[in-house]
């Protein structure tokens, strides 16, 4: 306990100053204390432990969207980097998006829905696996890693990317889809939202996404070191925080140039790609996750619960 309190002291402030800066005057972060003290802080102690001498250690951090993973990704780097002096590189899956100019190649090539961002395929993962691979190596020369921008649907320019000047020692690896796995054929036949129904007749679309999940993503996956999962209470749920989170997005955004922010229907339609692979997840995730970290309606953690001693 004594521990616990004295890295609380270390690195409250900038872990504050980080929740102030995603803030709004509208939407404020409650029992910011019990999160960090209770959950975040045990689980920088959990993951310091493990964090070998061969490094990179590499962390999967998953969850639906607006359960909160860049807050509680960054608030670990803080607390990790603070306090245990390690090293750390945080990304998110979502800055592997491919280009607009290649989606809209798949998307003729594959599927249409293939244009949307979002699922397994629409993300260049090659970029993680050089970084991996680089990391292994005895020399280690700065890698550069691709920044997205959502307000814009595109990747940043390369003046704005991450460079990795030195092997980190832990990686954060955020993403919704972060641990997936792919379904079986019988349960892969059944629409479960209208998208499907109008848009994939011909299981085209799901077959592609689920056989990434197969090869190139399993592949990936499976480098994990561990794999943490924030668990809402349903899919109801994480469509009204997305909603907010691209709300947020829009007062960010606002007046500038090619904004692709969406409308409250486009997010809805949006969020249907996401559909099935979510609600697998929800299903399955928690049984293979080292860490459960389960999340109340009012997008708190309530509990944590350690399955990987």
């Amino acid at each position: 306990m004594q521990s616990i309190t004295e890295c609380y002291t270390k690195i409250s402030k900038d872990c504050f100053e980080y929740i102030k800066s995603q803030e709004t005057s509208k939407e404020k972060f409650k029992n910011k204390e019990k999160m960090i003290k209770s959950f975040l802080i045990p689980i920088s102690f959990w993951i310091s432990n493990r964090t070998k001498k061969s490094k990179p250690y590499l962390i999967g951090l998953a969850g639906g969207q607006g359960t909160g993973k860049t807050t509680i990704s960054s608030i670990l780097k803080i607390i990790l980097t603070k306090y245990f002096r390690l090293n750390v590189f945080k990304i998110s899956i979502d800055d592997l998006y491919k280009t607009r100019k290649d989606r809209i190649r798949l998307s003729k090539k594959i599927h249409p829905l293939l244009m949307t961002r979002g699922v397994p395929g629409t993300h260049d993962i090659n970029f993680i696996f050089d970084l991996i691979k680089k990391t292994k190596q005895k020399s280690f020369k700065n890698q550069r890693l691709p920044k997205f921008n959502k307000a814009i649907d595109d990747r940043l320019k390369k003046k704005s990317w991450y460079v990795v000047k030195k092997i980190p020692d832990i990686i954060i690896f955020e993403g919704w889809c972060v641990g997936a796995r792919a379904e079986g054929n019988v349960t892969l036949k059944k629409s479960i939202n209208p998208l499907e129904r109008k848009e994939d007749k011909n299981l085209k679309w799901r077959k592609f996404v689920n056989d990434q999940l197969k090869t190139k993503y399993k592949k990936l996956f499976s480098k994990l070191d561990c794999l943490l999962f924030l668990k809402a209470s349903s899919f109801q749920i994480l469509q009204s925080w997305r909603l907010k989170q691209e709300s947020l997005l829009k007062l960010n955004s606002k007046n500038k140039a090619n904004s692709k922010v969406m409308s409250k229907n486009e997010v809805l339609k949006f969020m249907q790609t996401y559909q099935r692979i979510t609600q697998n997840m929800f299903k399955f995730t928690p049984k293979y996750s080292s860490i459960v970290l389960n999340l109340n309606r009012n997008h708190q953690i309530k509990s944590a619960i350690y399955k990987a001693k």
